[in-house]
């Protein structure tokens, strides 16, 4: 037996459904994996919602999970029957008890981290890594901006940036969790409605900044530019608000020749290669201790809507899973 989070059209919540669904075989290239927990991420209600689209409905929600090789399909020699793995970037379809993906994104996770941590980091972690040692690589001595520093990415972000050896400013929406991005090394962190540009410049003494990560999207972009100085990099890597709206790239030459991009996990990790190398990278840092990881909330896997709810309504910090 299989039981699986699907919708059948897009929408709020309501429209999650705990339904059984057949256990799939492996096809050739492939592995079955049964799961031990399952990631929750804003980019699963972009895909329910309808802002990412979905291959056909009805689909199983979800990107990210980890758990052990059940069966293998004909030709996989990237794991056995029996590996603990975990994987982060897609196709959907993580909100299962069981499910089969392609063999070879599959992640061999280390005996030190337990499967629960790693569904609980895999995209996030695997994001934070890409987003600090290749979109833009900080440096040690550089002051940087992280909105939503009190998210799951967010705090990934703010340790891993502390770790080498930055000034990290943080945005976040409420008292609470501007202490816990505070708790996470963040040195100086932005209360949501506060002037940001007056912020940044009164920290770094009109300098402005290098880069700033953006995972809100509509509601910060604009201060996010005004944020940076002559030819940073405005790193948009999310839409919690809502996408950005069509953009006059003469904006960008405006405040100073500044550099935009939109980057994906996806894209970073299209080669094998790159993805065990960005998830070695994450597995270390955590593993030596650098930056820790914090499960924060729980669901059992057939209360995923409410688990959507409380994301959305920004009432979850830290790391979100959903237990099979």
């Amino acid at each position: 037996m299989n039981h699986a989070i699907r919708i059948h059209e897009h929408g709020g919540p309501e429209k999650m459904r705990w339904e059984e669904v057949p256990l799939p075989a492996p096809k050739p290239g492939e592995a079955l994996v049964r799961h031990h927990a399952v990631g929750l991420n804003y980019i699963d209600v972009y895909f329910r919602t309808g802002l990412y689209k979905l291959p056909a409905l009805p689909a199983v929600l979800g990107m990210e999970g980890a758990g052990v090789v059940e069966a293998i399909g004909e030709g996989v020699t990237e794991v056995a029957v029996g590996d603990r793995v975990a994987y982060a970037t897609g196709p959907v379809g993580a909100y299962a008890e069981a499910r089969t993906l392609k063999a070879d994104r599959l992640v061999p996770v280390p005996e030190n981290i337990p499967l629960e941590l790693a569904a609980a980091m895999m995209l996030q972690g695997m994001t934070a890594q890409y987003l600090l040692r290749t979109t833009y690589r900080v440096k040690p001595g550089e002051t940087i901006l992280i909105h939503a520093a009190a998210g799951g990415v967010g705090l990934i972000m703010v340790q891993w940036a502390k770790h080498l050896g930055c000034t990290v400013i943080g945005t976040v929406s409420t008292p609470e969790k501007a202490e816990l991005a505070r708790a996470h090394g963040a040195d100086h962190v932005v209360l949501a409605g506060e002037d940001l540009p007056a912020a940044v410049k009164k920290i770094t003494g009109g300098a402005m900044l290098p880069v700033v990560y953006d995972s809100v999207g509509k509601d910060t972009f604009l201060a996010s530019l005004d944020c940076l100085r002559p030819l940073g990099m405005m790193v948009s890597f999310g839409n919690a608000s809502g996408p950005v709206p069509p953009l006059d790239i003469g904006i960008l030459a405006a405040k100073g020749s500044l550099y935009l991009t939109r980057p994906t996990l996806a894209s970073y990790t299209t080669k094998r290669e790159d993805l065990l190398a960005v998830a070695k990278d994450l597995f270390d840092v955590v593993g030596s201790g650098a930056v820790k990881i914090n499960v924060n909330q729980r669901y059992a896997l057939k209360d995923a809507a409410q688990a959507h709810r409380d994301l959305e309504a920004r009432k979850t910090t830290g790391s979100t899973i959903l237990l099979p």
